[in-house]
């Protein structure tokens, strides 16, 4: 009786194994990028936060010397004749402004998202409010440390 010679087992994946791995691959990357975005623009919030806190320090400068706090049109100026704070933020995902209501008691400073930072929809603007010596961030929930 001749015996018969066995076939090598092929190696590696079939078809249907890859697919199936794609597919997993697939669902788990459509889960993990949103998130995975979420976090993203929820850290570039510290360079709105940063810009923020050294508008607020140039305008007690610029009060220092000065009988009110600086109104937007100063915002660029260089120092000393303004605030010498450039209006985009060092990471370019907000821009900066000093609302109209700049005064010897008060201001408010915004920051607004740009481009992709914009999709941050509950955080689109920062805003610093100070009235009479009293400091308000809005949103609060924005604000995190």
């Amino acid at each position: 009786m001749l015996k018969r010679r066995q076939l090598p087992r092929p190696k590696g994946f079939s078809l249907l194994e890859l697919l199936i791995a794609l597919a997993i691959t697939g669902i788990l990357a459509s889960i993990a990028y949103p998130s995975y975005l979420t976090q993203v623009r929820k850290g570039r919030r510290s360079d709105a936060i940063q810009a923020l806190s050294q508008l607020q320090q140039a305008q007690e400068r610029w009060r220092s010397i000065n009988p009110s706090y600086a109104p937007n049109n100063l915002l660029a100026t260089a120092w000393p004749d303004g605030l010498g704070i450039t209006p985009t933020t060092v990471g370019t995902h907000y821009t900066l402004s000093i609302g109209d209501d700049a005064s010897e008691a008060g201001y408010t400073a915004n920051a607004l998202a740009r481009a992709s930072q914009a999709a941050d929809t509950a955080c689109s603007t920062l805003t610093t409010t100070i009235s009479n010596g009293t400091v308000t961030h809005t949103p609060q929930a924005c604000w995190s440390r």
